[in-house]
């Protein structure tokens, strides 16, 4: 199973286009978005070509595809006007016999994970940092963002195939690779 993973769209509908062209070239069968999808936040500037609306439109052409949580931006007005799920908190996947938890990242994270097991994932978005952190009992990591990344990073997302996280930019270009099992 080949899972496409993203986060942080923030409303900006060149980045959104950007990411969904990616879509279709990396041909997976789940796009799994982890939040922040169409309002940029107190903290961030508005990112480039913010156009909600339209990131709604797109969103919603392929909303069998998606799987998604909720982001620390994500109200219920926003899931008024997706037509696919948007106010879990989190999801928990069997990939290859290996359980991933996604969430936002806003409450569970990194430094207070939810109960897992050894060699369990833990996927956040948030921070926009793109990552992977091994920890004693778990595996941290993050795609990045789409639309608004930090500590200058690329706006990036991330597949996984095979046990192999491959981190690329918008433009498919891969710049991080870890094998997670």
């Amino acid at each position: 199973m080949k899972l496409m993973i993203a986060s942080d769209i923030h409303g900006s509908a060149k980045w959104c286009e950007k990411m969904l062209e990616a879509w279709q070239q990396e041909t997976p069968e789940r796009l799994v978005l982890l939040g922040d999808l169409l309002y940029h936040g107190p903290r961030n500037d508005l990112p480039e070509d913010y156009a909600p609306k339209r990131v709604i439109a797109m969103l919603n052409d392929i909303s069998p595809h998606l799987l998604c949580v909720r982001g620390n931006c994500e109200a219920e007005v926003d899931q008024m006007v997706l037509s696919f799920p948007v106010m879990a908190d989190y999801c928990a996947l069997l990939v290859d016999g290996h359980t991933v938890y996604a969430t936002h990242g806003h409450v569970l994270n990194e430094g207070n994970p939810p109960p897992l097991q050894p060699g369990d994932i833990l996927l956040c978005g948030h921070t926009h940092i793109p990552c992977c952190h091994r920890h004693e009992g778990f595996t941290y990591v993050n795609p990045g963002s789409v639309s608004i990344p930090k500590q200058n990073t690329p706006h990036s997302y991330a597949t996984l195939e095979g046990g192999v996280m491959v981190w690329k930019d918008l433009d498919g270009g891969e710049y991080m690779r870890e094998e997670l099992w």
